[in-house]
C-alpha cells in the first residue's frame, strides 16, 4: 500500500472537508464509480459517505469501501463510521 503523505492527511481530517459522494439506495453502481472517478482527477483527495441503511455491519462497510478504493485504483487514508476518504496520486 502506498504511503499516504502528511499534507493529504491533513486535508482528509480537516474540519471543513465535506462530503462530495453519497452512496444511495442504488449502491456501488457504475454512476458512482464514474462521478468518484471524475471527482478524483479533479481533487487530490475525496470524502464518501454511505447512506446508514446500505449494511450495519462495520466489517461489512470496510470490506466495501476497500473494494472502492481498489476499483479506483485509489488509497483509502481513512474509514470511519460510515465515510471515507480516498486518495488518488
Amino acid at each position: 500500500m502506498k504511503e499516504v503523505p502528511a499534507n493529504i492527511r491533513r486535508m482528509a481530517h480537516d474540519r471543513e472537508f465535506r462530503v462530495t459522494l453519497r452512496i444511495g439506495r442504488s449502491g456501488l453502481s457504475d454512476a458512482m464509480f464514474d462521478e468518484l472517478d471524475a471527482q478524483l482527477r479533479s481533487r487530490k483527495v475525496v470524502k464518501v459517505k454511505m447512506n446508514k441503511g446500505l449494511t450495519d455491519e462495520r466489517e461489512e462497510r470496510r470490506t466495501i469501501f476497500e473494494e472502492i478504493a481498489e476499483r479506483m485504483g485509489a488509497v483509502l487514508v481513512d474509514a470511519r463510521g460510515n465515510v471515507a476518504i480516498y486518495w488518488r496520486s
